[in-house]
């Protein structure tokens, strides 16, 4: 009996229906998964692994080969795998250290009846910034900002869009964010090349929300009395439990330091873990630790220890008050959270390591780009292909992962730098899923803030004018930049540009 996995057959150039089959069984599993049974990605992504294994196989590849690829695609990806772990371990410390809680506090100071779109605005991008969640900045500080602008007599749409433009400015461009670590790993560049490289495309488009916020806020002020009370309620909370200081600013400023002087990625995030780690035990002398055993949430101690720095390096900072929204945000952190978007990134690369490895990857889109000749050109496909993938396969992260393997090689090809790959991968993946109804991040904030995305999604300006104005940048040059000779060489040597 002939054992397909083992016997050496020939092996065939892969036709484009055989690729989309791989595809499109990818997407059908995505969406029942997601949709339907309302589960978590990484299974229905494994599953879609399984069906482009099976691919390979009927292409006369064995599985050593298969086996392989899978390892090479991984390996692809391990630098930000490793950035990955290292960002849960010093949100950790951020927290432990009151790093993040400080940036929490000094952005609900920001708070202003008068201003109260475009400081909703600011308070969820520093707040996203700082703790590099959408969702958790969406669920905490967005569900005050409902409440206070409810008291404003300001219409929920726009509330909800002032706080779901924050809470994906923060998502984009903080250093903390998975997206924002994802997307340069699958692009082939480092995350702080992708960071500063977002930084014109970004600021054109936040800019362009906080005027719209600012000109619609001051049209329908209200001149009544403002209930302010929850966004005080969380001030105090902070206040009474960290000691709340701007010398805990540091950490994030030595982030931003490695970033401006070029230091890489994994020593620059290294800094601001061990400079937060340095700082909990001093500032941090009072602070509560607790933990949680067999009886609950207990209170272990008072004042940070080692131990209590390792610990939530490991498995993240446990938050224990009478205010659930602050126990809901800063109970987080650690390499342990981080664990899923690592383990989802694996098995994305699993399943691109088989699309590329076996020439199917390539046939796609040498369809998609056969007419395409210029790099604005291809930038506006990339941001395409990400929308369509929010909504038939709707996560946020497959919309990040599989487009940035699809178009890396197309990229490297026509010489355009791969961190204009990563820029359009954000620009495009991450802010439109909250746009998005079914997908997870649509559905994720109806459930938590109560608005529909019919309701919200007219006011989320930044989510649909971030691929605008990246398209358009593109089109100007500014957002598709060339490689060197030097940087061309290390890109087709697999190497990070």
């Amino acid at each position: 009996m002939k054992n397909i996995f083992t016997e050496d057959r020939v092996v065939k150039e892969p036709k484009l229906y055989q690729a989309l089959i791989s595809f499109a069984g990818l997407i059908a599993v995505m969406s029942v998964g997601i949709v339907v049974f309302n589960v978590d990605p990484h299974i229905p992504m494994f599953i879609g692994v399984i069906i482009s294994a099976i691919m390979a196989i009927a292409l006369g590849y064995k599985w050593s080969d298969i086996e392989k690829m899978m390892v090479d695609g991984i390996s692809k990806a391990m630098q930000s795998i490793l950035i990955l772990a290292i960002v849960g371990m010093m949100i950790g410390t951020w927290l432990v250290s009151g790093t993040i809680p400080t940036m929490i506090y000094y952005g609900l100071k920001l708070l202003s009846p008068k201003i109260f779109l475009v400081a909703a605005v600011l308070i969820c991008s520093i707040t996203s910034l700082a703790t590099g969640t959408s969702w958790g900045t969406i669920g905490t500080m967005g569900l005050a900002l409902i409440g206070i602008g409810s008291g404003l007599g300001m219409p929920v749409g726009p509330t909800a869009g002032a706080v779901i433009c924050g809470a994906y400015f923060g998502d984009k461009m903080s250093p903390l964010s998975d997206t924002t670590n994802l997307a340069p790993a699958m692009a082939g560049t480092d995350v702080f090349t992708h960071v500063k490289y977002m930084i014109k495309s970004t600021v054109v488009a936040y800019a362009i929300t906080i005027v719209f916020f600012g000109v619609y806020g001051l049209l329908h002020t209200s001149t009544g009395d403002v209930d302010t009370s929850q966004a005080t309620v969380l001030m105090d909370g902070l206040k009474d439990t960290f000691n709340i200081t701007p010398a805990l600013l540091l950490p994030p400023l030595i982030v931003i330091l490695a970033i401006a002087f070029k230091i890489p990625a994994i020593p620059g995030i290294t800094l601001g873990f061990i400079t937060a780690a340095v700082m909990a035990p001093i500032f941090q002398s009072n602070l509560a630790i607790f933990t949680e055993g067999d009886a609950g949430v207990e209170l272990s101690h008072y004042g940070v220890t080692m131990g209590d720095i390792l610990n939530s390096s490991l498995n993240g900072f446990l938050y224990n008050s009478n205010i659930d929204e602050l126990n809901d945000l800063l109970s987080t952190g650690g390499l342990t959270n981080m664990s899923s978007s690592i383990l989802m990134t694996i098995i994305a690369m699993m399943f691109g390591g088989i699309m590329e490895g076996t020439g199917q990857l390539a046939v796609v889109i040498e369809t998609m780009i056969k007419k395409i000749k210029t790099a604005a050109a291809l930038v506006g496909t990339t941001e395409l292909t990400c929308i369509v993938s929010n909504i038939v396969m709707p996560e946020q992260y497959i919309s990040i992962l599989v487009p940035g393997r699809m178009f890396a090689p197309a990229y490297r090809k026509m010489g355009i730098h791969p961190k204009s790959l990563s820029n359009a991968l954000e620009s495009a993946g991450t802010v439109t899923s909250s746009l998005v109804p079914w997908n997870t991040c649509g559905l994720f904030i109806y459930n938590t803030i109560g608005v529909a995305t019919v309701v919200y999604a007219p006011w989320a300006i930044f989510n649909y004018a971030m691929p605008v104005i990246c398209f358009i940048m593109a089109y100007m040059g500014i957002t598709a930049t060339m490689m060197t000779p030097e940087e061309q060489a290390r890109a087709d040597a697999g190497e990070l540009v």
